[in-house]
Parts: C-alpha cells; sequence; structure tokens
C-alpha cells in the first residue's frame, strides 16, 4: 500500500513543473480513431480534458469520425476511396459525412464531456465563420471531391469562449466562398486551428502509438527529421497528412506536435506531464 502511494506521490510530483510551465497555454487536440466508439477510453479522454482545464490550460478539441462515416457509407452501398490518406467525397457522401460528424459524432463528445464536470460547447466550422476554405484542386493523383483546404480560421470566436472557460468541441466541416459544404481532414482542421492561435501545444490521438519506423517508436523528433521521413516515403496512408500537419505547425511556431495512441490510459496526461511521454513528440530542433 505505501508502495502505491510512493508512486502516486512521484507521479504527482513529476507532473509539478509541467502543470507550472502550461498554466495559461492553449493546446489543440485532434480527437479521432478508435477512441470514439470505445466507451471508456472515450470517458477518460473527457476526464484528462477536464483535468487540463482545472489547472489552467484552455484546450480546443477538434475531431473526426472517419469509422462512423465509412459505416455509414457501406450502409447505404457507397464505396469509400481514399487518395494519399484523404477520402475521396462525392456531393452524396458529403451529406452523410456531415450528418455524422456535426449531427451525431459532435454531439456525443460534447454530451461525454460535460457529464465528467466540462463545459464543452460544440459546433462547426460552418458556424460563425470559423473556417474559411476552398475546394482542394484536381492532380495528376485524381479528384477528391468535396474536399477542402482552409485558409483562414475565425479565431475571435474560439478565444472568446476560451476566455469563458468553455472548451470548445468542432467538426471538421466547412464552407466554400460559394456556399459548398466542404469536408476537411481532421487532422489538417486541428492544425489550421493551432497555427492560428499559436499554440502551446498540438496533439494528435491516432490508433498507433505514434511515429513507427521499421516498427519502432520514433518518440522525439526535429523538423529537419520529420520532413526526412515525408521525404523518403517512410509513411504512408493516413500518416502523411498527419506528420505534414506536424511539420506544418512547428514551421508556424507551435511549439511542439504530439502523436499518440489515443486508446492507451489517460493518453493526453501522460504524454505532457510526465519525463518520457508516451508518443511521438515533434520540435523545431
Amino acid at each position: 500500500m505505501e508502495v502505491d502511494a510512493s508512486k502516486k506521490a512521484k507521479i504527482l510530483l513529476e507532473a509539478l513543473p509541467y502543470i507550472r510551465n502550461f498554466s495559461g497555454c492553449t493546446f489543440v487536440i485532434k480527437f479521432g480513431g478508435s477512441i470514439l466508439n470505445d466507451t471508456e477510453a472515450k470517458q477518460r479522454f473527457c476526464s484528462d480534458v477536464v483535468l487540463l482545464r482545472y489547472v489552467g490550460i484552455n484546450v480546443v478539441i477538434v475531431h473526426g469520425g472517419g469509422k462512423e462515416i465509412q459505416a455509414w457509407q457501406e450502409r447505404l452501398g457507397l464505396k469509400t476511396e481514399f487518395i494519399d490518406g484523404l477520402r475521396v467525397t462525392t456531393p452524396e457522401t458529403m451529406e452523410i459525412t456531415e450528418m455524422v460528424l456535426s449531427g451525431k459524432v459532435n454531439r456525443d463528445i460534447v454530451a461525454s464531456m460535460n457529464r465528467v464536470g466540462g463545459n464543452a460547447i460544440g459546433f462547426s466550422g460552418k458556424d460563425a465563420h470559423l473556417f474559411l476554405a476552398h475546394k482542394r484542386p484536381v492532380t495528376d493523383k485524381g479528384d477528391l471531391g468535396l474536399v477542402g483546404e482552409i485558409h483562414e480560421v475565425n479565431t475571435a470566436v474560439l478565444e472568446t469562449l476560451l476566455a469563458k472557460s468553455y472548451v470548445p468541441v468542432i467538426s471538421s466541416v466547412a464552407v466554400s466562398p460559394t456556399g459548398e459544404t466542404l469536408n476537411i481532414n481532421a487532422d489538417e482542421a486541428a492544425t489550421a486551428i493551432a497555427c492560428a492561435l499559436k499554440a502551446r501545444k498540438l496533439i494528435l490521438l491516432t490508433d498507433v502509438d505514434g511515429i513507427l519506423k521499421d516498427g519502432k517508436l520514433l518518440s522525439l523528433l526535429d523538423l529537419a527529421e520529420a520532413e526526412s521521413l515525408m521525404q523518403d516515403a517512410s509513411i504512408s496512408g493516413g500518416m502523411i497528412p498527419k506528420l505534414g500537419g506536424c511539420i506544418k505547425a512547428i514551421k508556424s511556431n507551435v511549439h511542439s506536435v504530439h502523436i499518440v495512441k489515443g486508446t492507451a490510459e489517460h493518453a493526453v496526461l501522460l504524454e505532457i506531464f510526465t519525463d518520457q511521454g508516451i508518443g511521438t513528440k515533434i520540435t523545431h530542433t
């Protein structure tokens, strides 16, 4: 019993300097992957976020919902296609995407957060002109359809909510200047917000331990090493937009970016409040 108590005290003492250092800072967390369908993991995450708020850290959550979208597409007999880790989005699948992200997943996260004492408020990138985006151009790899790229973030609405101790929970849907609804990759949406807010940290929760090379976790990368991984094709699939977003964030003066397995117990707290962390941390140098 004494050993357990001693270990708990050691963990708290290890966290103390990080809490002092990060109080008053803003973290942007991308919440997605299998954790969205894991009730216990989702509740742990929400509890972690509430704790971050109690120690003075501002938190913005951006979520995806790819597995849920895919399940609905399969249910309706619609095929799923990806180009470089990005989902091809037709007008039919865009309707499903918005329904799932803004109408279901967002509501579930907000409810889960508020059940454990959070002060969460949910909306999409279409609300309050949060995201202004344009449709991605057709490339030699194909046409992504109604997939957008954010070119402006309305930080005023986020800053107002954070100042009043709310936790914004944002679904990655945007609108174009011509009024088209666009699907935004959630990692890219989180990156855009982190850059616009000049966040201290961008944390991407995913289904893998972090960035792997030859099956081994890369715990710490600098900007040059991250760019090298992109160039030598060491990564593939959904990790391509993730790492691309990490590089963009670091170049935009986000202090550090973390890629962490979301289903690990209290993944966020262990990554930011312990010396070793549990995922991949990317910094400028």
